[in-house]
């Protein structure tokens, strides 16, 4: 078979459907996927093996769509369900299959906060696609990510002063109501007795840096804009612990064996986009606000509050977290 598996973003989201791609292999060993995404998420695919050929949107549609069409495949896993994979599918003649999104429902729990979502991981609801095309594996699939040797981060060369038993914490978020703010990791930080490394973007330095700045007596190290988003992996794969947002660098840390504490603000893990751990993760830890009337507010985010209060990380309490993290 030749399959074309469809998600154009973003980060997390494409890490957790690389069980999908794994599942049509054992099922079809000689299938030959195809993979449709942004250019800028290209980056990300080096990390599995399942992908024959990857195919990057940019700046033609028209001429991406035509690419793909040219290649006349047998089946379309459309993972992302949009507009825009909508119309990349149009008029193919491969079977069609749909991840179904579950938006109504979404809806309803951000708008009333009554919960009608399955209790179902999103990853298992990729693989609840392929079904439809025979092609669904018998055995839950734990995530693999596979940091190239080129993108393997020597921290004994590099940071030196983390050593073997370092915390490392993923401060960035699309959205800033995800996003635990930078006087709260000041809280949490500086009853965390270990060395610190700040991963993230070039967008997060300002952050990093005020709590670098904040805590002079702490070993912590910005490493925010240093490296590509690979090597921001391999050194989290390296870590003890992982303290993170909601956001993609979590669902990279969950294919490692690594205790991560996640944090939540205007998302819950109800949405079915917890740390995707199918065997089990005692150590970890997810923290919450319950009882806020507000929240969940947006399945996605928003640049600021709705209610101006940001109480869903406000009033994370920052000495519990730290306590969380493993000896």
């Amino acid at each position: 078979m030749k399959i074309l598996v469809v998600r154009f973003s973003s980060i997390g989201d494409i890490v957790l459907t690389f069980p999908v791609l794994e599942a049509i292999k054992q099922k079809q060993p000689n299938a030959e996927i195809h993979y449709a995404t942004k250019k800028s998420f290209a980056e990300l695919l080096e990390a599995t093996p399942f992908i024959d050929r990857v195919h990057l949107l940019s700046d033609s549609f028209s001429d991406f769509k035509q690419n793909i069409v040219q290649e006349k495949f047998d089946a379309v896993i459309d993972l992302h369900n949009n507009l825009r994979s909508k119309r990349l599918t149009f008029g193919m003649k491969g079977k069609v299959v749909r991840f179904e999104k579950l938006n109504w429902r979404k809806w309803i729990l951000t708008s009333f906060q009554w919960n009608l979502l399955p209790n179902v991981h999103i990853v298992d609801r990729y693989l609840a696609t392929l079904k439809a095309l025979n092609l669904d594996c018998p055995v839950q699939l734990r995530n693999q990510f596979l940091i190239p040797e080129g993108s393997q981060v020597d921290l004994s060369k590099h940071y030196p002063v983390l050593g073997q038993n370092f915390v490392a914490i993923a401060i960035g978020a699309q959205f800033k109501t995800k996003q635990v703010p930078k006087e709260k990791w000041v809280e949490i930080l500086q009853n965390i007795d270990k060395p610190v490394v700040i991963v993230g973007g070039k967008m997060d330095t300002e952050m990093a840096e005020f709590i670098v700045n904040a805590l002079p007596q702490k070993t912590i190290l910005n490493a925010c804009g240093t490296w590509r988003i690979l090597e921001s992996a391999s050194i989290v794969s390296q870590a003890k612990s992982v303290l993170s947002n909601d956001t993609g660098m979590m669902h990279i840390a969950a294919c490692f064996n690594v205790q991560i504490i996640s944090i939540w603000g205007n998302t819950v893990p109800e949405f079915g986009m917890s740390p995707y751990r199918p065997n089990g993760a005692k150590d970890d830890r997810i923290f919450q606000v319950d009882g806020l009337a507000c929240r969940p507010c947006s399945k996605i985010g928003f640049e600021s509050c709705p209610k101006k209060h940001f109480h869903c990380m406000q009033q994370q309490n920052a000495n519990e977290i730290a306590a969380s993290v493993m000896d």
